[in-house]
């Protein structure tokens, strides 16, 4: 049977559908969490806005309370990145990358440190011990290790061996620097969960949050090996679709596809959004042209973007109690009046007490 292709608008809407961008949902935050397969947050407002942007009546406190009770976790996950995840998900993926963490590591991280001939594990043992009596910061971990003889640096690398998590109240709207760390499995409770299960985990969460996808766009967003996923993928059962291309795209079974005329509403979208990386570039959320405009050498940490019919047509920041937009052209005018009513209440969101 010939598969189906899936037009650009297509591919678009279901994007916006897992992401819970085509209207605000219901879900719990940590059901939104794991819908979206997470949130990226090296800048800590960053998950805050968007799950402020996903969520009905989504207020700050929120998830600042959800990583105090230890439902949501904010650690270094996906591409060496900080994302915010719910306790389930953190154990899987963690479980899921880190055979492939530590050989990046040796392959690339390490030799850039000069950290070459430094006996890693033995230091992952040390930070260990540390934290075995509760969280601590950045800056103590190293200067300890420093006293211990080892490079202050090294500490980056205990992450490679040993799960580590950011604690609240650092990474949070309140305290943005996420330089807290405490042990995994003394915060969240000891994992039982396998590289395998945690792969297959990542894969189903991949393509419920972001697909129908390419075999090169899950391991994009992974950071892992197109090698390391094709036996997770073939065995999976999956619909599989052609792009415009005629590249194969996989999804999960009962996915949600939405009518590609389906209207998409005015949505804001903060820094490092995942929806506008590379690895969803056939959605075309984030048009080329406005490409070099989100990611460019002047603004590495990228910018805040409001989407217009599902695609990236401006930039926002906040200021001085106001959402200040910089659209890239010509807004239409029912576009521009719900842009106006929706920098009300994203100011009104920045505004909130606590």
């Amino acid at each position: 049977m010939t598969e189906r292709v899936l037009t650009t608008r297509e591919l678009n809407r279901a994007l916006l559908a897992r992401q819970l961008l085509l209207e605000r949902s219901e879900l719990s935050l940590t059901g939104a969490l794991e819908r979206v397969a997470g949130l990226q947050a090296q800048y800590a407002p960053s998950a805050y806005v968007g799950l402020w942007t996903r969520l009905r009546d989504f207020r700050r406190d929120a998830l600042t309370k959800a990583l105090e009770q230890r439902r949501a976790v904010q650690a270094t996950l996906m591409r060496a990145t900080i994302h915010i995840v719910s306790r389930r998900d953190f154990h899987l993926f963690a479980a899921a990358i880190r055979d492939e963490r530590r050989e990046w590591w040796f392959r690339v991280q390490r030799r850039q440190l000069q950290l070459e001939g430094v006996d890693m594990e033995k230091v992952a043992g040390r930070v260990q011990n540390h934290l075995a009596d509760g969280p601590l910061r950045q800056a103590e971990i190293a200067e300890r290790l420093r006293a211990e003889g080892f490079p202050r640096i090294a500490w980056v690398g205990a992450g490679m061996w040993i799960d580590l998590v950011r604690v609240p109240p650092s990474g949070t709207w309140e305290g943005r620097r996420a330089d807290l760390y405490g042990l995994a499995e003394t915060w969240l409770g000891p994992s039982t969960a396998t590289q395998a299960a945690g792969l297959e985990h990542l894969v189903r969460r991949y393509l419920a949050g972001f697909g129908p996808a390419s075999l090169k766009d899950v391991a994009g967003w992974t950071g892992l090996p197109a090698t390391t996923l094709r036996p997770v993928v073939d065995g999976l059962r999956l619909r599989r679709f052609r792009d415009e291309g005629g590249g194969e795209l996989l999804d999960l079974p009962r996915a949600p596809l939405p009518n590609p005329d389906t209207p998409a509403p005015v949505r804001f979208l903060p820094t490092w959004d995942a929806t506008l990386l590379v690895h969803a570039r056939r959605t075309q959320i984030l048009p080329e042209s406005a490409r070099p405009l989100v990611f460019n050498t002047k603004t590495p940490h990228s910018v805040s973007t409001f989407l217009v019919d599902g695609a990236v047509a401006g930039t926002w920041r906040y200021e001085e109690g106001r959402v200040r937009l910089e659209p890239f052209g010509r807004v239409p005018r029912e576009a521009r009046r719900d842009l106006d009513e929706e920098s009300e209440r994203l100011a009104a969101f920045h505004g909130e007490e606590g």
